[in-house]
């Protein structure tokens, strides 16, 4: 597939109270299975991390925020620069379902958008959608403006959102699971039930 799979996974895990990337379930971290799942699809796969060495294991390419402590966006930013590819998904440490069918079929409906995001029961899902590389620009705007919100990079864009009516030709996956996010104790637990049952 012509499209890099970007990772994010330089947030400070606050809510979660310890790295949710590296938790794990069953026997692999989120991480791990992240990638495992995402690699069936995308032969280029970049980490955004500001901590290289917890992810050494990995053996993917890596790479930090060129702009400190300035949220997604600077992740999205890092990312894309690091990609050889114009097209590329981009999704968050903490979506441990991620599908990479999904992924690939996201990759070939952007066509001529900037951005495709899709919208779930009524929600962005900023930090899993695909992201054309000629956006840097623009995300370097927004970060210098102190425009940090990716709804905000979103309104400069020519995006496609998708809501599940437009996933559905997918119904073999299980679009709540997928868009599944793990940011507190709580919802850990749940991630291993699901596994469990």
């Amino acid at each position: 597939m012509k499209a890099a799979a970007i990772i994010l996974s330089g947030g400070k895990s606050s809510r979660m109270g310890t790295n949710k990337a590296l938790l794990k379930l069953n026997e692999k971290t989120t991480i791990e299975r992240m990638v495992d799942t995402l690699k069936v699809y995308f032969e280029n796969i970049i980490l955004v991390t500001n901590d290289k060495e917890a992810y050494q294991f990995l053996d993917v390419k890596m790479v930090s925020d060129h702009y400190q402590d300035k949220g997604p966006l600077a992740g999205f930013h890092a990312g894309l620069s690091a990609s050889d590819y114009d097209v590329n998904f981009i999704v968050a440490c903490d979506m441990p379902f991620v599908s990479g069918k999904l992924a690939a079929a996201l990759v070939e409906k952007i066509d001529h958008y900037d951005a495709l995001v899709p919208v779930i029961n009524g929600k962005m899902q900023t930090l899993c959608g695909v992201f054309q590389k000629k956006s840097v620009k623009k995300i370097e705007e927004c970060i210098e403006n102190g425009h940090l919100p990716i709804k905000g990079l979103l309104d400069h864009l020519n995006v496609l959102y998708l809501t599940e009516k437009d996933l559905q030709d997918y119904s073999s996956i299980d679009i709540e699971r997928v868009f599944f996010n793990m940011n507190h104790p709580h919802e850990y637990e749940d991630a291993k039930k699901w596994l469990r049952s």
